[in-house]
């Protein structure tokens, strides 16, 4: 049985962090698919096929890793695709105290689904696509945060 794993978010935009915790998570899944969700509580500047393409560039040929966008719950998403797990990063204690809470909810929804919590390095603890998105529209030098050029704002 192959060991598939989630990793979900907005994603607006993918930055060095989420590429991070992807970095940690690879080698303990047989496929990590990067699922790109609608979350209502976010404004996303970037349209989802934009997203798409970006994530999918980083990953260009790496069999072990797919990008898909989906609409829904996250664990709906995990039984359509066979997923046993769910990836989730965690930069501080805000980010645990929200994923504690999710993880809860969906183990109740879903007692299969597992979620792992992975702490970027510090490098990357400090990288948001809050930040990323302030500094461009600022015209700040986000270049050390994303592995790819945003269009002119």
């Amino acid at each position: 049985m192959e060991k598939i794993a989630i990793y979900a978010g907005s994603f607006c935009p993918f930055t060095k962090g989420h590429e991070d915790i992807v970095a940690k998570a690879l080698p303990l899944f047989d496929k990590v698919i990067i699922g790109i969700g609608h979350n209502i509580d976010k404004k996303e500047v970037f349209s989802e096929s934009q997203r798409q393409r970006w994530i999918q560039g980083i990953y260009n040929g790496n069999p072990k890793i797919e990008v898909i966008p989906y609409t829904g719950l996250t664990i709906e998403l995990c039984h359509r695709v066979g997923a046993r797990y769910l990836i989730r990063g965690v930069r501080d204690i805000r980010d645990y105290a929200a994923e504690q809470e999710l993880a809860e909810i969906n183990k109740r929804l879903a007692p299969d689904i597992e979620t792992l919590l992975f702490f970027p390095s510090p490098e990357a603890r400090v990288i948001s696509s809050t930040m990323v998105r302030e500094l461009w529209q600022f015209g700040a030098d986000y270049s050390p945060y994303l592995s790819y050029e945003l269009p002119a704002y």
